[in-house]
């Protein structure tokens, strides 16, 4: 399992929808159109599936550090 990814159109970062799932089933899933609140700019972002990507958890990891260390 991974996290939905977005980019922050703001930063250009990668941010988190919070949203997990296995890769294989995101893209095969209908498309749809979604909100995430963005915790770098602190604003909601409008996105389409077909926009966003999986992150598997390792890569996720170093996400973590990153968005921590913007806090």
């Amino acid at each position: 399992m991974g996290m939905v990814m977005i980019k922050c159109p703001h930063t250009g970062r990668a941010i988190s929808t919070g949203i997990e799932i296995e890769r294989e089933r995101f893209h095969a899933s209908a498309v749809f159109f979604s909100r995430t609140r963005c915790p770098l700019c602190h604003t909601d972002h409008a996105w389409f599936a077909r926009e966003a990507w999986v992150r598997e958890p390792g890569a996720a990891q170093s996400h973590r550090r990153l968005v921590g260390s913007l806090a």
